[in-house]
């Protein structure tokens, strides 16, 4: 081998990059970055092609065979000043940009969110999920985000994509004032709404938010229990009925725990006996509850018009007594005018009413 050939070998004539790696971004490794002109550029799909000069972006190059030339790097041929056709090698730094989907990237809150909610007030809460980014613009990816280092990976830019993604879930749910009994049906509703919302920020670092979606909304422990015991209220209707569910659980944990012993057991059961006198004393209507009578009407002394002389002793009798207190008579049956119907007594000989002969 001639020392031409040899020198001509130290040229790269094949540039391409088979992606097996989770990277964003592959720096081709070119000799001495000495590139021979007509060499042949092999940009497979989900990938795009940079060319750098001196630091400078030149010519992106998307999927496709090209065979590098002046008439298919302008940019290229206007920085080194090439006014004609040249066949020379040329010195420029290549990079391979990773345009697919990287999807199962997961974001979480590090520390609780503090909300207002309408219902229990100022709460914490937490979240996470998963993202999927893409590469949209990749030289303006590389100028914002990646510089010129050598590789970078997904893993590189996920604390950064994640700080953005928890700071708009905060504001966004701040601003939608949804319950946090409602929040679990809001899902679908919330991600699509944040993904609306960063997608101007991903943009201006020549990403794509493809795909964002909130899989757990949660509150901390002691909310949860609160809400457990709400819900155990709920169900048993009133404070009455709650009781008397939270005294058979009682007895249940009794029985089902041998090893708590006569002592426990008898605790248990007279616990649920007390409670028992409770249910009783709720049960009944209080003396506040009950409404008040109202006042009897005075009695006034029996007139005359009132009583009935009794047939036997000439006794006065009441309208409600059927016999006679002083000699046990039975009452007169009661005598009515035949010419006007009118309530007549025993000793009546003519009618009051109608003045007719009885």
């Amino acid at each position: 081998m001639g020392l031409f050939s040899f020198i001509k070998g130290q040229f790269i004539e094949v540039i391409e990059w088979t992606d097996n790696t989770n990277e964003i971004v592959h720096q081709f490794p070119v000799y001495d970055k000495a590139i021979k002109m007509g060499a042949r550029l092999t940009v497979r799909e989900s990938q795009a092609a940079i060319f750098l000069n001196e630091g400078q972006i030149a010519d992106v190059f998307g999927p496709g065979t090209y065979t590098l030339s002046t008439q298919n790097m302008p940019v290229l041929t206007a920085l080194k000043s090439w006014k004609y056709a040249f066949n020379s090698p040329f010195k420029a730094d290549v990079y391979f940009v990773n345009t697919r989907n990287f999807t199962d990237q997961k974001w979480g809150t590090t520390n609780p969110i503090m909300m207002r909610d309408p219902e229990f007030g100022a709460i914490r809460m937490r979240g996470f999920g998963s993202y999927a980014f893409r590469v949209q613009d990749p030289a303006l990816f590389l100028k914002e985000i990646f510089g010129t280092q050598s590789s970078f990976g997904s893993d590189q830019i996920g604390g950064y994509l994640k700080s953005v993604i928890v700071s708009g879930v905060s504001d966004l749910i701040g601003e939608a004032k949804i319950p946090i009994m409602d929040i679990a049906v809001q899902y679908d509703e919330l991600s699509s709404a944040l993904r609306t919302k960063l997608e101007p920020i991903f943009n201006g670092m020549g990403l794509s938010l493809s795909g964002f979606f909130i899989e757990n909304i949660s509150l901390p422990e002691e909310v949860e229990k609160m809400i457990d015991r709400k819900s155990s209220m709920s169900i048993a209707g009133n404070l009455d009925q709650y009781m008397k569910f939270q005294a058979a659980e009682s007895l249940r944990d009794a029985a089902n725990n041998p090893d708590s012993g006569l002592a426990g057991a008898g605790a248990s059961i007279g616990a649920g006996m007390a409670m028992g006198q409770m249910f009783n004393q709720a049960m009944k209507p209080s003396a506040d509850a009950v409404e008040p009578q109202q006042p009897a009407a005075p009695a006034h002394p029996a007139s005359p018009v009132d009583t009935e002389p009794c047939a036997q002793c000439g006794h006065g009798l009441k309208a409600s007594e059927k016999f006679c207190p002083e000699c046990g008579t039975p009452r007169p049956e009661k005598k009515f005018c035949t010419e006007c119907g009118g309530s007549l007594s025993s000793t009546m000989k003519f009618c009051p009413s109608c003045g007719n002969k009885v």
